[in-house]
C-alpha cells in the first residue's frame, strides 16, 4: 500500500496554490502529483486549516462479531440454512443490517464452511 505524501510537499503545494494563486491543477503539474491530491490537500486546508495527512487504514471490528453466538446458534439449529436467510433473521430479530458477503467473509473466519455434502 502506498504511503501518503512528505509534508513538506503538502505544505509546497498548499502555498504554492493559496499563496501565490496558482491554480490548483496548474501547482499539481509543477510540483508532479494528481490534480485530486491538490484539489484535496486544498480543500482540507480551506475546510479547517489543517496541512498534515489524515489517517490511512486501520483495524475495523467485524460488525458481526457481537452476533455470534446468535448466529452460531441459527446454524446449529438448521444446517443447511443458506446466507440469505441467515441475513433476514438477523434483520429481523436484531436490527442489524448485513449481506451475504460479509455474512459469509465472517463464517469463513470463524473456520466454518457452508458447502452443502452429497
Amino acid at each position: 500500500m502506498a504511503g501518503a505524501y512528505s509534508q513538506d510537499l503538502r505544505d509546497r503545494v498548499i502555498d504554492a496554490m493559496v499563496g501565490e494563486g496558482m491554480s490548483r491543477r496548474a501547482a499539481a503539474a509543477r510540483f508532479g502529483v494528481s490534480e485530486f491530491s491538490a484539489i484535496k490537500w486544498v480543500q482540507r486546508f480551506e475546510r479547517n486549516g489543517s496541512r498534515v495527512a489524515s489517517r490511512m487504514g486501520g483495524y475495523l471490528r467485524p460488525k458481526l462479531e457481537p452476533h455470534r453466538e446468535f448466529l452460531e446458534a441459527l446454524r446449529s439449529e438448521k444446517a443447511d440454512i443458506t446466507l440469505q436467510a441467515l441475513c433476514g433473521r438477523l434483520l429481523a430479530e436484531r436490527g442489524v443490517r448485513a449481506d451475504t458477503s460479509m455474512m459469509s467473509r465472517f463464517f469463513r473466519r470463524i473456520g466454518v464452511t457452508l458447502k452443502k455434502r452429497r
